[in-house]
């Protein structure tokens, strides 16, 4: 009886250790790691709520869905972005710095400080937040 109670533990406490260092190897500082992540699945979240834009026009069906369809498109970019900084967090990094700019320069956000903080300053955060992280992991 006690020697299946004894397994039981030492098996959960392997699982346990084995569990940490995959977290651990896939970033080292996990604070600062899921920061980025949960930030950057937000900022997706918000983007999408723009798509919802597509079913106050007028049109069937199908125009509308193709619409809203249309609208997702900067949606599903980032989270093909969000996909491989999730990966590679120094790329990820640099691609976020780069969609900040090409959203500053596509809907011209650089006209208005608010527009500007709104919709590409959460790209160049979440870009510094994983260059951060990359280079943290990088010299642990």
């Amino acid at each position: 009886m006690k020697k299946k109670a004894s397994k039981r533990r030492s098996s959960a406490k392997k699982e346990i250790i084995v569990t940490e260092n995959v977290c651990d190897r896939f970033c080292e500082n996990r604070v600062l790691c899921w920061i980025s992540r949960i930030i950057a699945i937000l900022y997706i979240v918000f983007i999408s709520l723009f798509a919802l834009d597509a079913f106050s026009g007028s049109g069937n069906f199908w125009e509308v869905f193709v619409g809203f369809l249309i609208h997702l498109i900067p949606s599903a970019i980032l989270v093909i972005l969000l996909v491989v900084a999730w990966k590679h967090e120094m790329v990820g990094g640099w691609l976020y710095l780069i969609l900040g700019v090409i959203f500053t320069i596509f809907y011209d956000t650089y006209e208005s400080v608010i527009t500007f903080f709104v919709l590409s300053g959460p790209l160049f955060f979440i870009g510094v937040l994983f260059l951060i992280s990359a280079m943290k992991d990088s010299k642990s």
